[in-house]
This record gives structure tokens, sequence and C-alpha cells, in this order.
């Protein structure tokens, strides 16, 4: 049986569990990282030597990297719906997954470390300022993009791609913060909605 390890507060680890959901695949999980047992266990070590969650062992063959670990999972139950297999269509999906994972989550750090890690050096306000105004500049992208009659990432249909981006997304919402009206995004948040697996793992309550 699959199993992963990282804790389920993790917005890693919550793209590996909602493409989990989606694909309908049963696992076991075990709590690694903050808050939890440290990863620097050799325990842990021993599936990804670098201390990060989430890592995966599927039967003997372990990964690492989120997005990776969504992509494999996708391919391996020939979830195509999910991961087109189109070669334009596939590595435009994967751009997407890159850049929501970078361009469009590289912001939040700093107001994360800050509201929910209570970090002190991240409370200087010019920090923040500028973290804002960075995530928001970026997340207006994602306005212009799902206005122009995108129903998801990639279109009309759900794939692998809205994980991520689905992810960051609800932090946006949870995390408290002036921010402006974007209604595509929020549009796209409720449409979002709609898939159960996204509720248990992504807009679940926590940002």
């Amino acid at each position: 049986m699959l199993k992963i390890y990282g804790r389920a507060n993790s917005i890693n680890v919550r793209k590996v569990l909602w493409a989990c959901g989606e694909i309908g695949l049963a696992f076991d999980r075990e709590d690694w990282g903050r808050g939890y047992r440290p990863t620097s266990e050799q325990e842990f070590k021993r599936i990804n030597p670098f201390e990060v969650v989430p890592a995966i062992d599927d039967d003997g063959f372990t990964l690492r990297e989120s997005n990776t670990i969504v992509r494999y999972l996708a391919t391996k139950h020939n979830r195509t719906d999910l991961y087109p297999t189109e070669m334009h269509e596939r590595f435009r999906c994967e751009a997407w997954m890159d850049w929501a994972s970078q361009d469009l989550y590289v912001d939040i750090r700093p107001i994360v470390m800050a509201q929910i890690f209570k970090v002190p050096e991240f409370q200087d306000p010019d920090i923040q300022k500028k973290a804002i105004n960075g995530w928001t500049r970026v997340m207006d992208m994602l306005e212009i993009y799902l206005g122009s009659g995108q129903d998801y990432m990639m279109g009309d249909s759900f794939t692998i791609a809205d994980i991520p981006t689905g992810l960051v997304v609800n932090r946006w919402f949870s995390l408290d913060f002036p921010k402006p009206e974007f209604p595509h995004i929020q549009n796209y948040y409720d449409r979002l909605a709609e898939r159960p697996p996204y509720m248990e793992h992504g807009r679940n309550g926590l940002p």
C-alpha cells in the first residue's frame, strides 16, 4: 500500500492527499515534520535524505517532491483525465504546476511565518508589505488568466495543475491581510469547492 510521510497540515503534503482523493487511492500516512517527528531522523532520511515532507513509499519505490509525486500517482493509475498525455498539453500542465509552486508561492512564506508560526523576524511591517504586494501582483495575473474564459488552469476540465494552484488560492483567502477583490479567483475557489477531495484536504479550515 502507498505510504505517505508528512504532516497533514503541510501545504505540500496536502497536494498528495488531494491527488489521492481524486484518484481514489487508499494510503497510510505518518506524521513527520514541524511539530511532529523530526525529518532529520534516519528512518525518514532513508525515504528522503533531503529531510523535507512529503515523501512516499509505494511498495518499495520511494519518491520525494510534492508535484513529482502527484504526477507519478496520476501516471501510475492511468488518470489521463487528470494528467494529459498529449505532449504539448502535458508540458503546459507541468508548467502551471511549477508556476503555482514557485512564482505564485514565493511571497507567501513571510506572511505564513508571521501569521501561522509567529516567527518574530517576519513581523516587520516592511517585510509584510513587500510580501503582500508581491503576492497580490501575481494573484492579479491569475485573475486575468481565469477571467479569459478558463474554468480551470487547463481550460474546461480539472487537472492536476489545479492542485498546487487551488491550495495557494485557499491560502490567499484564509490568511488575514488587506486584499483586493478578485471575482474570477473567487469563482474558481467556489468551483473547486464542489470537489469533495478539495474540501477534505484543501479548503478544510487550514490556510
